[in-house]
């Protein structure tokens, strides 16, 4: 009886979404896009009761830096999908005679994270709806609330252009039946979280974006600006604690300029961790049985030198652990969601990437490697040899790797790892990826069938 009401109540929730989203498909694009740019423009506004209102909530994070990311996104995702097409013909290619014509795909269902409990939301909000599509959030359990009062502001500023309010739902108590019935009765999943989750989505019957684990690998090639590279790895591995998927999580560094760079690490107040018991100690206080422990998640690193027992100065960034081996050798090779790095050296840039790529085999296979060079063969060596769908070249990966004014890649908060992560989807997710297309094809003018000749010819 208990699942039945499950089924029927997420079905009634679906069913008011599809009825908003069948009126939704009749707008504009000028009425669609007013009404994405002031969903941005909300947060934007807002964004300081909202950076407060994530870290009270969530317990992680730092409210700073959550306000810059509120700001950021919302600027940055408003500015990338002004102007652009999502409605009727999109493109037309007059040579191969076909037009392409933008359909939106209907009910999406985003289960979103607590470590970006405002701009992932946001995130999928804008990209849903500047499709014509509905949306229906199930929020992690300690990121209820924020998405209660997302989901408030969006419905008024959706009544206050006179479209249908529940264009966008969520589920208040998205417990793990709720959401699973959800993702089975959507027409799209967005999922964003722990790969237990990820992996219900793909299992639901339904399409689904889901995301691999982050484990960015970040290689310091020779002859770099010491301070100023430094100053960049600092500044992405701090970034909220550190619970940002695109962070620095382990530096390679060529072994003549290791200790000069490590100087420079600590003269910006970097904590260098290398003697033997500091090290096995911090190393069991972050993972429990291998498992990053939940209790570090996006803390200070004042909480996490204090778990492992360790003394730091005042004022001190980030921890800096000289790893004792690489990949399984080593369970500091993982993810760490703190401001703690992990350090390794190479003599040539081949040991580089084989660092990176045993690192990578254990966890983050697909999503990312920064890489801090002024060469252009080694990026590119890099970018044939390891399975990550981006590399970012001399700037802060926390922060730009999921688009920014000063680089090509889409603004998005959700960032696809390929099949290397167990992802359909190779790139960072953007509006496109929520539309259908129906192409039109007509016969091509003057066109010619080619001679055997050609076709096998060399």
């Amino acid at each position: 009886m208990y699942r039945l009401n499950i089924q029927e109540r997420i079905a009634e929730v679906v069913s008011r979404s599809r009825r908003a989203q069948a009126i939704f498909e009749n707008y504009s694009q000028a009425e669609v896009d007013r009404i994405v740019r002031d969903i941005a423009k909300s947060v934007y506004a807002r964004a300081e009761e909202l950076a407060r209102m994530a870290v009270e909530e969530t317990r992680m994070g730092v409210y700073e830096d959550k306000v810059r990311k509120n700001q950021g996104k919302a600027r940055i995702l408003w500015h990338s999908l002004k102007g652009r097409k999502t409605i009727g013909i999109i493109h037309e290619d007059k040579e191969k005679a076909v037009i392409e014509v933008a359909r939106p795909m209907g009910v999406v269902g985003a289960v979103t994270p607590c470590t970006n409990p405002i701009v992932t939301p946001m995130c999928n909000a804008m990209f849903a709806l500047k499709c014509r599509n509905s949306i229906i959030f199930a929020p992690h359990p300690r990121a209820v609330g924020c998405t209660a009062t997302l989901t408030r502001t969006f419905r008024a500023i959706l009544a206050a252009h006179g479209a249908p309010e529940d264009l966008v739902q969520d589920l208040p108590d998205a417990d793990v039946e709720a959401t699973g019935e959800l993702m089975r009765q959507v027409d799209i999943i967005i999922a964003t979280g722990g790969m237990g989750m990820v992996r219900a989505a793909y299992s639901s019957g339904k399409p689904a974006y889901g995301v691999g684990a982050g484990n960015v690998q970040c290689i310091v090639d020779r002859g770099v600006d010491i301070p100023e590279t430094v100053t960049k790895i600092i500044a992405g591995r701090t970034f909220d604690n550190g619970i940002i998927c695109s962070g620095e999580q382990s530096v390679i560094l060529p072994d003549e300029e290791a200790g000069a760079i490590l100087a420079e690490f600590a003269r910006q107040g970097a904590v260098i961790i290398e003697e033997t018991a500091q090290v096995a100690r911090l190393r069991d206080a972050i993972f429990k049985d291998g498992i990053m422990n939940k209790h570090l998640v996006g803390q200070p690193v004042e909480k996490v030198a204090e778990t492992a027992g360790i003394a730091i100065p005042p004022g001190s960034r980030v921890l800096l652990v000289k790893a004792e081996g690489i990949g399984r050798e080593d369970l500091l090779s993982k993810e760490k969601m703190c401001a703690v790095i992990s350090v390794y050296t190479y003599q040539d840039f081949e040991e580089a990437l084989d660092i990176a790529e045993a690192n990578l085999d254990v966890e983050g296979k697909g999503h990312s490697v920064s890489i801090h060079s002024n060469d252009r063969k080694k990026i590119l060596k890099a970018a044939e040899r390891l399975k990550v769908c981006r590399i970012l070249v001399n700037q802060i990966c926390s922060t730009m790797n999921g688009g920014s004014f000063l680089n090509g890649f889409a603004p998005t908060t959700k960032l696809g790892c390929g099949t290397w992560g167990n992802n359909i989807l190779s790139e960072n997710l953007d509006c496109r990826h929520l539309l259908n297309i129906t192409r039109i094809g007509s016969p091509i003018p003057n066109a010619r069938i080619p001679s055997d000749e050609e076709i096998w010819g060399e």
